[in-house]
């Protein structure tokens, strides 16, 4: 191969793994408030949390 295509394939993989955390992180952080909130002892974010989770079609009963 010559240099310019070794350049483009290690761009290209540069930014699909740029693009992997951030996913990675809003993944985590969307399971949280879905599943994590659900369960908190606050009856106004555990409400706030199922009303999210049934507006979504997400089955939690």
């Amino acid at each position: 191969m010559n240099s310019k295509v070794k350049t483009a394939i290690n761009n290209s993989i540069a930014v699909e793994s740029s693009r992997i955390a951030p996913a990675v992180l809003a993944l985590l952080i969307g399971a949280f408030l879905l599943i994590g909130v659900g369960f908190a002892h606050s009856n106004t974010v555990h409400n706030a949390a199922h009303d999210a989770r049934h507006a979504f079609a997400f089955p939690c009963h």
